[in-house]
């Protein structure tokens, strides 16, 4: 495993600054190519389509403004609608505002690169000061992925190689984890992929609940040199992705850090692999076409998303 040191070593030996030019802000997401894209769609193979994404509830403490209503005159502010609205007593509808915060450990997300800073530096070495509390911000946001992520994505199942229903927090990832999970499951990740990392912790959330506490099961730092080496272009992850504890005294969330900040890694947190695993393993099939489509929301740094696999 990595010492503390490698770790803050990684920011320097595997940095993507400039590689794609020093106005990029993709980062990795320029492995996905156009020959790649097309190597995804040939990895629909059945047509069969499945959701990687967990549904959103409403806690019942939540401030709701849906409203539904059996015609328009009983809605609020209905007074200042057109009076064809008025007169159509058979019509009505149901509205919603939606307020999220969808950074953490339970809501299905993308993390764009500012969402994390190093040393006041964001991904290609511009300055955290670019992110502004009213307008967000003006670097490696989420709309630099506007057009969409779609792949070919691999799910490697850890907990399925290493015979377990689930990784016990506090259980980290390392590359021979995944080297055996290849190995188990006949697929190999290769340059423009994404990476979808099964621990068995949507199980257990849908077995038992969300687990509510800091420590989880997730990639460790000395994933990420593999990462990097295979080409990946997006990882994700049953859990928020880094192992906790870390292991590392001084570096709380390094795969979050060394990823957004130094390889310009995009990270999909949160997702529920349960229904992609039992396809998969029907199928026999653990490569499909990945399409990701976050929502262009100016300026911030991630968005809620749906992630679908089509096998």
């Amino acid at each position: 495993m990595s010492t503390e040191q490698d770790v803050l070593g990684y920011f320097e030996t595997l940095s993507n600054w400039g590689r794609w030019g020093d106005n990029d802000q993709l980062g990795t997401l320029n492995l996905i190519t156009d020959e790649v894209r097309l190597a995804a769609a040939r990895a629909v193979r059945h047509g069969r389509s499945v959701s990687c994404a967990w549904e959103v509830a409403v806690p019942d403490e939540m401030e709701r403004s849906t409203t539904a209503c059996p015609c328009a005159a009983d809605m609020p502010g209905a007074e200042n609608m057109p009076a064809a609205f008025h007169a159509d007593r058979r019509w009505g509808f149901s509205s919603e505002r939606i307020g999220l915060s969808f950074h953490g450990n339970t809501i299905t997300h993308l993390d764009s690169p500012c969402h994390l800073f190093w040393d006041g530096r964001m991904y290609n070495g511009r300055s955290a000061a670019l992110v502004d509390p009213e307008t967000g911000s003006a670097w490696g946001a989420v709309t630099a992925a506007a057009n969409g992520i779609v792949t070919r994505g691999v799910l490697l199942d850890v907990a399925a190689a290493r015979g377990v229903p689930w990784l016990e927090p506090g259980q980290g990832v390392s590359p021979d984890d995944l080297e055996e999970a290849e190995r188990r499951q006949g697929v190999q990740v290769r340059s423009g992929d994404a990476l979808l990392l099964r621990t068995g912790h949507g199980r257990y959330r849908h077995e038992n609940g969300p687990s509510g506490g800091i420590t989880q099961a997730g990639w460790h730092a000395s994933s990420l040199p593999w990462l990097r080496e295979r080409g990946v272009a997006l990882i994700g992850a049953d859990t928020p992705q880094d192992v906790q504890p870390s292991g590392y005294d001084g570096i709380l969330m390094p795969v979050h850090a060394v990823s957004l900040v130094a390889m310009g890694l995009w990270l999909l947190d949160n997702c529920d692999l349960e229904a992609c695993t039992t396809t998969a393993t029907e199928l026999g099939q653990w490569d499909f076409q990945l399409a990701v489509a976050p929502v262009r929301l100016a300026g911030t740094s991630g968005s809620p998303v749906n992630p679908i696999a089509t096998f």
